[in-house]
C-alpha cells in the first residue's frame, strides 16, 4: 500500500501493457488465423518395431498400467506389427471383427514389398471411416487416450490411427440450470463430438469455422473453438486462440477452469466469460458475432465477448412477444435492484434517516424491534448469513430433501427465531425478499456476484447511510466502466454510447432486431432478414 501511495505522486513513466483491442473492420477482411501458436516439440517415431513399443511401454508404463492394451500380429502373416489401445475406451467387437480380421486375412493379393504399404492398407484393407497416418509421439499418444487404435507396422516411420471409439457417455438430456418455460429441451453433455454435432445440426451454416486444440499439459484435453467466418471479428478467434494457447496449467478439468485463465482481469468480482448449457443459446452467440469454445468433458459453452447485458437476459426472451418479454425484463431487474440494494437501505433508514419513515411505519418498526438483544447491522448481517448458509446446504444435499430442507431453513428456523425475540419480523420480510430477488437474476455467476456484493453495500449503509450507499455505487460503477472483455467494454452499448440495442432493457419486436451488437465490431453489421 505505501509504495501505491508513493507511486501517485511520484511521476513514473509507466510500461504499456498488451491489451487486446476488438477494432472495428472493414467487410472485406476474411479469413481466420493461420499461426499455429502451439510449438512443435514432439519427437518423430521410428522405423523399428521395436524401438516404438519400447517407447510407448515407458510412456505409458506397461505392465505396470493393465487397462492399455498391446496387440502382437503379423500382417497376411508376414509383416510385424502391433496394435496398441486402451481398454474400454474401444469397440472391441469393431476392433475384433473388422480391424484385426482385415489385418490378418483380408491382405491376400496385395503386393506387400511396395512402399506405399500404409497407403494400400487405409485404401484396400481398413475399412472403417476415420483413418489417418501419423509419425509424432505426442499426437499418436493423445488420440489413444481419447479412443484411438494405433496401428505400428515393422520398417515404417508412421503409424496408423484408427477411430475405434466405444466408450459409454451420457444421452442428451433436459437442461438443468436454465429452464425455460418456452424453449428447446437439450442440452450440451460431457462428450465434445457429440456437442458438436448439436451444434451442426442446429445451425445448418458452412461458414461456421470449428478449430480444436489441446489445453492442460497433463491432462490433455481437447478444446473446440467455434465461430461463424464471414461474420465475426477476424481479430477475436485470434486472440482467443493466442490465450489458450498460453494456458501452462498441468490440468484443465473444466470450463470454469478454463475461463479463469484465459478472462481479461481476474481481480474483477463481475464475470468476463458467460458459459450456457443450451445449445440454442449458444448458436444465438454465434449469430450475434461471438465465438464460442467449449472443453472435451464439460457439458457448457463458453461464450465470450460479453456485456452486462448479455448475462442480464436469458435464452426464453426472444422466444415471448416483445411486450411480455419486456414485462419479465422488468421484474428482473427489480429483482437485481432488491437483492443488491433492499437490505442497505433498511439499515440506512434505521440508523440514519429515521425522518423519511412515515410515523406508523417507524411505530410499527419500533414494537417489531422491542426486545430484541441485538443492534439492527448485527441482526441483519446474521440473518443475510444464516440465508445463503441455507442456500448453500440446499444446493449441496441430494435432490429428494433439499427441497425439505429449504421449508425447513425458511419458515420454521425463522419463525423460531421470531418468537424467541432474537430477530424482528420485518428484518425476515427484508431477508426474504433480498433472497428472493437474487434467484431472479439468470446467470449463477452474476448472481454470486451480486450477492457479495450485497454485504458491502450493507457495511457501507453502516458507516454513512445514504452517503455510503453513494459512494459504493459510484465505485461500482466506474468499476464495471473500466472492466472489458476480450476487448468490448462491459456496460456496452450504454457507456460508450454506441448504436441503441433494441432489447438493452425493453424489448422491440423481433422483426426490428436487424442489427448484430455494434460494440462486437462484426464485419456484417446487418442480419439477414
Amino acid at each position: 500500500m505505501r509504495k501505491k501511495l508513493w507511486d501517485i505522486f511520484i511521476y513514473k513513466d509507466k510500461p504499456k501493457k498488451d491489451k487486446f483491442e476488438l477494432l472495428e473492420t472493414k467487410e472485406d477482411d476474411r479469413g481466420a488465423d493461420k499461426n499455429d501458436y502451439n510449438d512443435d516439440k514432439d519427437s518423430f517415431i521410428y522405423s523399428t518395431l521395436e524401438k516404438n513399443l519400447e517407447r510407448l511401454e515407458n510412456d505409458f508404463k506397461i505392465p505396470i498400467n493393465s487397462d492399455i492394451t498391446v496387440r502382437k500380429l503379423k500382417i497376411c502373416g508376414s509383416i510385424g506389427a502391433f496394435l496398441i489401445f486402451v481398454d474400454g475406451l474401444v469397440n472391441r467387437k469393431l476392433l475384433d471383427e473388422v480391424i484385426l480380421k482385415n489385418l490378418m486375412t483380408g491382405t491376400g493379393g496385395l503386393d506387400l514389398e511396395e512402399a506405399d504399404l500404409i497407403d494400400m492398407l487405409i485404401n484396400k484393407v481398413v475399412n472403417i471411416n476415420d483413418v489417418a497416418k501419423e509419425n509424432r509421439f505426442e499426437k499418436i499418444e493423445n488420440d489413444i487416450l481419447s479412443g484411438f487404435c494405433a496401428l505400428f507396422i515393422e520398417g515404417f516411420d508412421s503409424c496408423v490411427l484408427l477411430q475405434v471409439k466405444g466408450y459409454e457417455k451420457r444421452g442428451i438430456e433436459k437442461p438443468e440450470n436454465e429452464i425455460v418455460v418456452r424453449g428447446s429441451n437439450e442440452s450440451f453433455v460431457e462428450d465434445l463430438p457429440t456437442n458438436l454435432s448439436i451444434v451442426r445440426r442446429l445451425f445448418k451454416n458452412r461458414n461456421i469455422i470449428v478449430e480444436t486444440m489441446i489445453v492442460g499439459a497433463e491432462s490433455n484435453l481437447k478444446c473446440a473453438v467455434i465461430y461463424q467466418d464471414g461474420v465475426v471479428n477476424p481479430e477475436l478467434p485470434k486472440e482467443v486462440k493466442k490465450r489458450i494457447s498460453k494456458v501452462k496449467s498441468q490440468a484443465i478439468l473444466s470450463s470454469g477452469m478454463l475461463e479463469q485463465y484465459i478472462e481479461d482481469n481476474r481481480w474483477m468480482l463481475f464475470p468476463q466469460i458467460i458459459s450456457t448449457e443450451r445449445p440454442d443459446r449458444a448458436i444465438s452467440f454465434l449469430l450475434e458475432g461471438k465465438v464460442l469454445v467449449i472443453l472435451d468433458g464439460s457439458p457448457f459453452a463458453c461464450a465470450m465477448p460479453i456485456t452486462f447485458f448479455t448475462l442480464y437476459h436469458t435464452s426464453a426472451d426472444n422466444n415471448l412477444r416483445w411486450y411480455y418479454g419486456s414485462f419479465i425484463s422488468m421484474i428482473r431487474m427489480a429483482g437485481i435492484l432488491i437483492a443488491v440494494f433492499l437490505s442497505s437501505f433498511y439499515i440506512a433508514l434505521i440508523l440514519f434517516s429515521q425522518e423519511m419513515i412515515s410515523s406508523e411505519l417507524l411505530a410499527s418498526i419500533a414494537s417489531a424491534r422491542e426486545g430484541v438483544p441485538f443492534p439492527t447491522i448485527v441482526e441483519l448481517v446474521v440473518m443475510e448469513l444464516a440465508f445463503e448458509l441455507v442456500r448453500e446446504a440446499a444446493l449441496r444435499v441430494p435432490g429428494v430433501i433439499n427441497q425439505t430442507l429449504g421449508i425447513v431453513g425458511a419458515l420454521i428456523l425463522g419463525q423460531a427465531a421470531v418468537q424467541a425475540g432474537l430477530v424482528s419480523p420485518i428484518l425476515i420480510i427484508i431477508v426474504a425478499a433480498t433472497g428472493i430477488g437474487s434467484f431472479t437474476i439468470p446467470d449463477y455467476p452474476l448472481s454470486i456476484a451480486i450477492r457479495i456484493s450485497r454485504f458491502f453495500f450493507i457495511a457501507l449503509a453502516y458507516m454513512a447511510g445514504f452517503y455510503g450507499i453513494s459512494i459504493g455505487m459510484f465505485m461500482f460503477f466506474a468499476l464495471m466502466c473500466s472492466m472489458k472483455s476480450f476487448g468490448v467494454p462491459f456496460l456496452a452499448p450504454v457507456t460508450p454510447k454506441l448504436r441503441n440495442s433494441p432489447d438493452i432493457i425493453l424489448a422491440k419486436p423481433i422483426k426490428y432486431m436487424k442489427y448484430r451488437p455494434d460494440e462486437l465490431n462484426a464485419l456484417k453489421k446487418k442480419k439477414k432478414n
